[in-house]
């Protein structure tokens, strides 16, 4: 497979959507509020969180923000390849968060 073949088929299924289950949603907000993993409430307001902070934007209306769900895995896995100056911890860089448990918590973000 070529280069350019290899390089379509893998930004194809990175945009692709990926349909949650409920259970995946519960565990993206499992996830997003556990102050030792996603831990989004040190920086963020989330509806249902408890001591949220406004550091970082409010997370709502998510999926309009953030139609391109590649996105938001990007931003969750390392935002310093989008923005060098971020605040934004690279949970998938330094293996806080699974690309498994970044796509749950982004099934969460997309009901918000």
């Amino acid at each position: 497979m070529t280069k350019f073949l290899l390089a379509i088929v893998l930004i194809a299924a990175a945009a692709a959507p990926l349909s949650a289950h409920a259970g995946d949603v519960a565990a993206g907000q499992k996830l997003a509020l556990d102050r030792s993993k996603g831990n989004c409430l040190a920086c963020h307001t989330i509806k249902g969180g408890d001591a949220p902070s406004s550091v970082g934007r409010k997370l709502v209306d998510m999926k309009r923000r953030f139609p391109n769900r590649a996105d938001l895995v990007e931003i969750l896995t390392d935002e310093s390849d989008r923005n060098v100056i971020a605040p934004m911890p690279a949970f998938g860089r330094n293996h806080v968060l699974t690309r498994d448990e970044i796509e749950k918590i982004i099934d969460f973000l997309y009901t918000l």
